[in-house]
């Protein structure tokens, strides 16, 4: 073992004792033995109409949001420790597997196709680019904490990049909203996020920004820009507390009519069909990854099943994931998520409709 992963373990052992001791005996042994949650992982809308909840602002609490699709997070914290002391792993023998995938990106044909086109970056960035026009989303270039391993370090110069006309952000998790990547975009760029993030965006100066509400849309010469409700949260001082800010997913349509929809972090709720119903969407972007075990990480993000499930409710024409490869953020292998949704889609038979793209590849829709 090398000094950086003996300090590395180190540290983590540390960190681990640290949290043991704070917990009373009995609360410890609650979190060793668990329990694991049968049925729905949300809330169900029993009839209720996405934006209904969103006019009456069933969202907003006092100095916070709330989730009104979600399930309560109570217990949240014994759960965490539960899953980081004493889970067993069943993915354990699959993590050596685990490629590491250098990100190399051409922006040439991008430049010269006149239609519109996707580009998968890197964990859940993409851009979105038509007529010369181009928006990035949720930006993450380079390592979030310098102790989860970056499997999709990027080999191009991201200068190189098309300048975006829109940076969307879908919520404030540090895998998602990323300042140093933030800075490294044109100041100028126009940032568009949910509501209740200006100290972060203040802190990069400059700049046009727009929050937007659930249901709330921007609309240019170019770009109509939705933000929609989705079943997650966000925090990023544990200090404050979870929900400080809002959380949504993004309904993108260009001026020729492509439609996207970008799902952000999202658990499975059954509100997908009203989207489907209200919007005609060319290509659906889920974000699949941090996944398992289930009973952790169900309350907050969608599997391959569920993806695929969320993929028919939507009744999108064309289906694209991104979240995954990069980081390591639940116990599946990186490279597992396009594996198993291949799987999922196949016994749906809708496999005609994945579009199975890599890291820096771009998908031209027409």
């Amino acid at each position: 073992m090398n000094r950086r992963n003996f300090l590395i373990h180190l540290l983590r052992g540390l960190h681990t004792m640290a949290l043991v001791n704070l917990l009373p005996p009995a609360e410890l042994l609650a979190a060793a033995k668990g329990k694991t949650s049968s049925g729905l992982h949300y809330r169900p809308l029993e009839g209720a109409s996405l934006r209904d909840i969103a006019l009456r602002k069933l969202h907003h609490g006092k100095n916070r949001f709330l989730n009104p699709i979600g399930m309560p997070r109570k217990g949240r914290f014994l759960q965490l420790l539960r899953w980081k002391l004493f889970n067993f792993n069943r993915f354990g023998k699959d993590l050596d597997a685990q490629p590491l995938t250098p990100v190399s990106l051409d922006w040439r044909p991008v430049a010269d196709h006149p239609g519109p086109s996707v580009t998968f970056l890197k964990h859940a960035g993409i851009m979105i680019s038509d007529r010369g026009r181009h928006l990035i989303i949720d930006p993450v270039f380079d390592d979030i904490f310098w102790f989860i391993k970056d499997f999709s370090p990027l080999a191009s110069d991201i200068r190189k990049m098309p300048r975006p006309d829109h940076v969307l952000i879908t919520h404030g998790h540090y895998d998602h909203l990323d300042l140093p990547s933030l800075r490294m975009l044109a100041q100028d760029a126009h940032t568009i996020s949910p509501l209740g993030y200006g100290r972060e965006f203040r802190r990069l100066g400059g700049g046009l920004r727009t929050q937007l509400d659930w249901y709330d849309a921007h609309d240019d010469a170019h770009w109509a820009i939705t933000l929609l409700p989705c079943n997650h949260w966000t925090m990023r001082n544990p200090a404050e507390g979870p929900n400080t800010s809002l959380w949504g997913s993004y309904l993108i349509r260009s001026a020729d009519g492509f439609t996207v929809y970008v799902s952000g972090d999202t658990a499975f709720f059954d509100g997908f069909e009203q989207i489907g119903r209200e919007f005609d969407i060319d290509l659906a972007i889920f974000n699949l990854g941090a996944y398992e075990p289930r009973w952790f990480m169900a309350p907050s993000h969608l599997n391959p099943r569920e993806t695929v499930q969320a993929f028919k409710a939507l009744n999108a024409k064309r289906l694209m994931i991104v979240h995954w490869g990069t980081f390591r953020l639940g116990d599946e292998p990186v490279h597992f998520p396009p594996l198993q949704i291949h799987k999922e889609l196949e016994t749906a038979n809708l496999l005609d409709r994945w579009i199975d793209i890599k890291h820096g590849k771009t998908y031209f829709a027409g």
